[in-house]
């Protein structure tokens, strides 16, 4: 350790894995910032935790700033500069300091100069949401980050309250630059309208272009300074990455973070970019004013679904309102930074290994959408249950959107389209080229179901009602009700399974699922929403019998698991060898589990590997454990004795010299 005073190296984004974030929101309330804090506080945080980075407040959402600001608006009181003992401290340990700034959304800003807010349809302010057409970014966000930078030599920023904040702007700002761009001087504002959805398109761009705006600006006046808008290129915003940002990043919604951490890491990982997630390090009931800090093995389990697609990993503390921390709380992320130090070498850098991609269209998306880029309200209800389903049929399931199709789509053995409404002609038409090129496409749910009746070479009867019906499979039933589109097969469509009326396969049926050829390739339907109902009701036959279909249409995977269903698998390349995650997600995903202490473990599981060659060593990691392995005919059978968290299995290939 330097002397006290002295700086060390400190890593870039790209280079980090474990992380701390702090923030409070200073309010009016706020009237002795820095009173309690101490670089002693700090000191013994980093020293406990020892992270690469820390991210800590200097402006959310109310607009007042958490340090002595000369640009912006400052907090009521401040006792001392908490900016400049983090600064101190950091530098000290070598460790990379971001601020928390929260952008779009700054009341105070608004509050001081409501020519900068974004306005609703009939001319009033949204509350605290500043325009991205009009001066804020330069009047105040872009002189406060060139403050932060020459006061403070801060590392980078991570801006808050961006793409899910930003609202659909009527402000006079904005009708400006609309007619500038189309000549049209009336701003669409319903459903309906005419060029509402070019409206849309428009104030998209505006917020790129003011996200594009202030990282050139700062790029320029800082090199080096690395810079994240929150949600920005994510689930939120599901478009490939124009901007020169450095890293990616979100933050997971407390209540039901296993399954988002599932989803959002799985699509992160296809974005080119240098990419972590954030775990909330309590959990609760919105509005509730006492909320429960997450256990380790609770943060250890969300971490390591994270690292598992090979991002990297912080959780969020709260600041007290004089910008001090909870010292207690830094013993439960020393455990979430140890347990992710251990599997670091493993995971960070490791790519996917295509097997099966879930598409996430864009144009679907934005189409179903109110707000511009805010997925609230459950559109991705049946989305993460289509995940969640296929995921605990052991299979490998990569995220894909539009653009990670559009160059190398037949990288993916299969192709699962959920239910999606309008996914648009070009994503169709190039569905349908890699299934005549030899790709498998499953498409689940009434719309895509109707969407590709005419490939599927089936005939629908009526509309998609709800309904009840029964799943035969292997000799059981499973009552399934959801929204279901009845067909009939026609000549050349092979019928995949039933469903019936009652509880027993006797009397009226029609197709559970169908599979066609097409071209070289395959396309199967299973006409009901699946997604939807796995999401809010999870059953084995349901699950078991999308398995069954996938299986159908790729009886050749690299990875194949079985022995418990609790197990979310992964396949990750990282230098010359393959790593399989097992994530053990017991406990995680039950409802009205606000926090636990305990995820059972699970095992043992056979693991079946059809390798690119011999293996030279199987191993579980963290650790040294070697693993026995067999030959059986193109695959290495591997059994695997337990799973506690999450547990790898790393395959080495002798080197190219050795034959």
């Amino acid at each position: 350790m330097n002397k006290k005073g002295e700086s060390k190296p400190r890593i870039k984004r790209s280079e980090a894995f474990v992380g701390i974030h702090f923030d409070f929101h200073a309010g009016m309330d706020c009237t002795e910032v820095g009173k309690s804090l101490t670089r002693r506080m700090l000191r013994d945080m980093l020293e406990r935790v020892k992270p690469d980075f820390v991210q800590c407040d200097c402006k959310g959402h109310p607009g007042l700033a958490s340090y002595p600001t000369k640009v912006g608006t400052p907090a009521p009181g401040f006792v001392r500069d908490p900016l400049r003992m983090w600064r101190e401290v950091t530098a000290e340990y070598g460790v990379s300091l971001y601020m928390h700034y929260s952008g779009v959304v700054d009341h105070a800003a608004c509050d001081e100069h409501p020519e900068w807010a974004a306005c609703q349809p009939d001319g009033k302010p949204w509350k605290g949401v500043t325009s991205v057409f009009g001066p804020y970014v330069d009047a105040r966000m872009i002189p406060m980050f060139k403050e932060l930078v020459d006061r403070y030599g801060i590392d980078g920023v991570w801006i808050d309250g961006e793409c899910w904040g930003v609202e659909m702007d009527y402000s006079n700002h904005a009708r400006i630059a609309w007619k500038k761009a189309t000549g049209l001087d009336t701003m669409p504002a319903e459903r309906g309208d005419r060029h509402f959805e070019r409206f849309r398109s428009f104030q998209r761009k505006a917020f790129r272009d003011y996200v594009s705006h202030y990282v050139n600006e700062m790029h320029a006046y800082a090199p080096g300074l690395e810079i994240a808008s929150n949600w920005a290129f994510t689930a939120h915003m599901p478009e490939p990455v124009k901007i020169d940002l450095d890293f990616l990043s979100g933050d997971i919604t407390p209540q039901n973070a296993l399954t988002e951490a599932l989803m959002d890491s799985r699509l992160l990982a296809q974005q080119g970019k240098p990419w972590d997630l954030m775990s909330w390090s309590f959990n609760g009931k919105w509005g509730e004013p006492a909320q429960t800090t997450k256990t380790a093995v609770q943060l250890q389990q969300e971490a390591g679904v994270v690292m598992a697609a090979g991002g990297g990993f912080q959780a969020y503390f709260t600041q007290k309102r004089d910008a001090s921390i909870y010292p207690w709380t830094m013993n439960i992320m020393a455990e979430v930074a140890a347990f992710c130090r251990a599997r670091q070498p493993f995971c960070q850098g490791a790519r996917p290994v295509p097997q099966i991609g879930l598409i996430l269209s864009r144009e679907a998306y934005y189409k179903h959408i109110d707000k511009l880029m805010r997925p609230w309200g459950g559109v991705y209800q049946a989305f993460r249950g289509t995940l969640c389903c296929l995921l605990d049929g052991q299979n490998v399931v990569d995220i894909v959107m539009d653009h990670n199709l559009e160059t190398n789509i037949g990288r993916y053995p299969l192709l699962v389209l959920p239910e999606w409404k309008a996914i648009g002609t070009k994503l169709k038409r190039l569905l349908l080229e890699y299934v005549r090129n030899g790709g498998q496409l499953l498409v689940l749910g009434t719309e895509p179901t109707r969407l590709f009746a005419k490939e599927l070479k089936i005939s629908l009867k009526g509309k998609p009602i709800e309904q009840g019906r029964y799943i035969e499979l292997d000799g059981c039933m499973g009552g399934v009700f959801t929204t279901i589109q009845e067909i009939s097969a026609c000549h050349g469509t092979t019928v995949a399974g039933w469903l019936y009326r009652g509880n027993e396969p006797k009397g009226a049926r029609m197709p559970a699922a169908v599979v066609t050829a097409l071209g070289r390739g395959r396309i199967a339907a299973i006409p009901m929403d699946v997604g939807h109902r796995y999401g809010s009701s999870r059953t084995t036959v349901l699950r078991d019998f999308v398995d069954g279909l996938i299986k159908q249409l790729m009886p050749e995977p690299v990875v194949a698991v079985t022995g418990s269903h609790s197990v979310a698998v992964s396949l990750m390349r990282k230098g010359n060898g393959i790593f399989i995650h097992f994530n053990n997600l017991a406990g995680g995903r039950e409802a009205n589990s606000t926090t636990f202490s305990e995820v059972p473990a699970t095992g043992p599981l056979e693991l079946r590997l059809r390798l690119e060659a011999p293996p030279s060593s199987i191993l579980m990691r963290p650790g040294n454990r070697p693993l026995k392995w067999t030959e059986e005919g193109d695959q290495v059978v591997v059994r695997v004795p337990r799973v506690e968290i999450h547990d790898i299995v790393e395959v080495r290939y002798y080197s190219r010299s050795k034959g």
